[in-house]
């Protein structure tokens, strides 16, 4: 995904860790999945946050360029008291960027469903990407949002400029079950650490992003996925208004359980729905397949079957309308578990 440094980085670890840090013998006696505990994440979210911080000077050469094995060790051995925290949980990005994939499948629900949305995004983290509405997009050369926006978001487009219908983004919402206060600056500082060290436009992105929360808060509560879905599908919604369940990079850290719950919530909420009062799923997963990005949507009414509309980068850096390769898009739908 264009890091190369990280990438260097892991593959120090892979080969060369070894047990004379803590840090190194927790990574190497993992009890869960590294993978799907996201642990390479969590560790070098660690090892950046004392880079950006200036605490080792060492560490500042490896994340120059400069990675060795015996230098991540040492590293590691100076700096276990600051680093093992970051272990514990796993990281709860907030990518801004990801509103220039997620965009795509709202565009297509507006020209299915009618102009005016009502968002409720799961795994909303600070809230960042219901900021959606607020963001100018930039795609393939088409330009729409608000012309003031502080941010703009741009991704490459890797396709035929899009036709963008009207759209109009009537309500914002999220939940997460740790929510983040972004205008903490302690916050901000661990949201900085996980931004890869080799995009700095992201960082830059995130900062003006977390500044427009601070001038303009965004409405986010502290629950649990499955409850606050069923809850928010159960209140009454406005005539001509299609209400969009959204989320993005999130699926796979939800339970089992409650994501059997939020399908069944949302296909009993389908078959209530009317062209009047219609319901979308905007989603922005990863394909273990592709190793990309796939966004998809379902509509109801509608067709029984979820379609991809894109697929994207991670951080989406890049995104390319039309693509239907993807396969694990519509494992949202199924019993099947969406694992990074």
């Amino acid at each position: 995904m264009d890091a190369p440094i990280y990438a260097d980085i892991c593959v120090a670890i892979a080969e060369g860790l070894d047990r004379s840090s803590e840090t190194g013998r927790r990574v190497l006696d993992w009890p869960g999945e590294p993978t799907r505990d996201a642990l390479p994440l969590r560790l070098i979210g660690g090892l950046h946050a004392l880079v950006l911080a200036g605490a080792d000077a060492e560490l500042a050469q490896v994340f120059a360029g400069q990675v060795s094995a015996a230098a991540f060790n040492r590293v590691l051995a100076r700096n276990d008291a600051a680093l093992l925290p970051w272990l514990d949980g796993p990281p709860q990005t907030n990518e801004p960027g990801r509103s220039g994939a997620l965009i795509v499948g709202l565009l297509e629900v507006a020209r299915r469903c009618g102009p005016k949305l009502e968002i409720l995004e799961i795994g909303s983290s600070g809230g960042l990407n219901l900021l959606i509405d607020r963001y100018r997009f930039d795609l393939g050369g088409v330009a729409f949002g608000p012309a003031d926006s502080p941010v703009t978001i741009a991704p490459v487009w890797l396709g035929e400029p899009p036709a963008v219908p009207p759209l109009e983004i009537v309500s914002t919402r999220g939940c997460d079950v740790q929510p983040l206060d972004v205008t903490d600056p302690a916050v901000e500082a661990r949201l900085s650490a996980y931004v890869w060290a080799e995009t700095p436009m992201r960082l830059e992105r995130l900062q003006k992003a977390i500044g427009m929360i601070r001038a303009q808060g965004v409405r986010l509560d502290r629950a649990d996925a499955a409850d606050w879905m069923e809850a928010r599908l159960a209140e009454p919604q406005s005539e001509g208004v299609t209400r969009v369940l959204m989320h993005s990079v999130v699926w796979q850290y939800i339970p089992d359980d409650r994501t059997a719950r939020i399908r069944a919530a949302m296909e009993a909420a389908g078959a209530r729905a009317t062209f009047e009062r219609p319901l979308a799923w905007v989603a922005m997963e990863p394909d273990r397949a592709l190793g990309e990005q796939v966004v998809s949507i379902r509509t109801w009414p509608g067709p029984e079957a979820r379609e991809v509309v894109a697929t994207a980068h991670a951080h989406a850096a890049w995104v390319r309308p039309g693509d239907t390769r993807a396969t694990e898009g519509i494992a949202l739908d199924a019993a099947a578990q969406v694992v990074l």
